[in-house]
This record gives structure tokens, sequence and C-alpha cells, in this order.
């Protein structure tokens, strides 16, 4: 993966720009680390956006089913999540889990030593979790914006429920809801920076450590500023070309 890093690669922007300076890469400077963090920032974002809309589509359904419970629990799980500031939700799933876990263990007899969750397995589940509450508005009101026809459409070819819903409704459901995944997308690129209060070494905690060691505020910051900038003009560039595929089907006029 070195090969491709963008930064400390081969053709890596402080491999050939932050020479004898201290961004530079192995151990003179501090380009490695920074590095390392990019790749975890982006590396959460990555795993968490498909748990995330899993999720997030199980609940929308959830939401609509005709099963009340089904809706009341969906209900819940989307007014919890979005409620909570995402920081609380990031503590909650990262001690709690591990306060959980141990007293399982103790009531089972356990007597080795403490159980420690994973940091980068936490920020996962805690940036999903609220991920996957926002989104399953999004897709609900995609959803609610498809007329039912469509589906009395699949029920007059003969279709099963599951074949219309992914023949006929799916397409039209990326197509309508992808603005709002978009935003939400730029949203969880940002929030990655929270896992950097577990520990986890993401691109704030490695430009944290850097600042404490160099006492270069403003000039680590204004690099963690630009790589969150460049990920999100790198992200809006791929987001044109995924609206470009979702539309390629509709009819120009």
């Amino acid at each position: 993966m070195h090969i491709f890093d963008p930064l400390c690669g081969p053709v890596g922007i402080f491999t050939w720009l932050g020479q004898s300076t201290i961004l530079a890469c192995g151990d003179t400077g501090w380009g490695d680390e920074i590095a390392v963090g990019l790749q975890i920032t982006v590396s959460v974002a990555i795993v968490t956006l498909p748990i995330g809309l899993i999720i997030g589509f199980l609940v929308a359904l959830g939401q609509q089913s005709e099963e009340k419970s089904l809706r009341l629990a969906a209900g819940v799980y989307t007014t919890i999540f979005r409620g909570l500031p995402e920081l609380l939700t990031l503590f909650i799933i990262y001690y709690g889990i591990q306060i959980l876990i141990q007293n399982l263990l103790d009531f089972a007899g356990y007597s080795g030593p403490p159980v420690e969750i994973n940091a980068f397995l936490a920020g996962v589940i805690a940036l999903s979790v609220v991920f996957s509450a926002y989104c399953s508005e999004v897709l609900l009101s995609a959803f609610r914006a498809i007329p039912k026809g469509q589906y009395e459409a699949g029920d007059a070819l003969g279709l099963h429920r599951g074949r219309t819903l992914r023949l006929i409704v799916l397409p039209q459901l990326v197509r309508i809801a992808l603005p709002g995944l978009t935003n939400l997308w730029m949203v969880l690129l940002k929030d990655t920076s929270y896992v950097s209060i577990i520990s986890l070494a993401d691109i704030l905690r490695q430009t944290s450590v850097a600042v404490r060691v160099t006492k270069e505020p403003f000039f680590f910051y204004g690099i963690a500023c630009c790589l969150y900038l460049a990920l999100a003009i790198l992200s809006s560039f791929l987001l044109v070309y995924v609206d470009r595929w979702a539309k390629r089907s509709e009819v120009r006029r």
C-alpha cells in the first residue's frame, strides 16, 4: 500500500516537497505519521459507508412496514441516534461495550486481563449507527416519493414483491436519494475526526501529536484542513460520476 500512498509513496507530496522539512517522510519528519492518519480516516469512512447504508435501508423498510412493532422500533432507533451527539454515541459504544463484556465475563468466572475493544471497530460501529439513522430518513423520503403505481405495476407483471423492490423500486430509490446520501457522505468524512478522542490515529490525532511536540499548531492544523478539503473535493468529483451513472436510464426530453 506504500506504493499508492499519496503523501509518502514514491510520488507522494511529502516525498517530493517535504524533504528536509518537518513533513519529511521517515525518522526526520512527521510525514509518515500524517500519511498513516490519512489512511485511517479514509478507512474508517469507507468501512462505515456500506454498513451504514445497509442498516439505514433496513430501518427505512421497518419504518414503512405494516407491522406496528417494526415501525415503533425503527422510529425509536432513529430518534435516539439522531438525537444523541455523535461524540456521546462514540463514548457509549467504546466504553459501554467494554464494560458490558467485562461484566458478562466476570459473571462467567473470567479472571484474565481486562477486556479492551479495538478503537477502529468501536469508531466504525458508532459512526455506522449515527450514519444509518440519518440515512434511513433520506431513504424513507425517497420511498415515499415513488408512486404506489410502481408496486402495482410489478404485481400486474406477476413479480414477487422482492423482485419488484429490486428491479423496479431500487433503481428509482437510488436516483431520488442520491443527493441526500451525498450530503451524508460529506458529513461522515468530517465525523471521522471524532475517533481521535478514543486514541485512533486518524488525521486529527496525528496532527495534534505533532502540534504538542513541535509547538507548531497553525502549520499542522493547516495541513489537517488541507487534507480534509482534499478528501471533500475528491469525493465531489467521484460523486458527479455516480450521479451520472444513477441517471443514465432517464429519458432525455
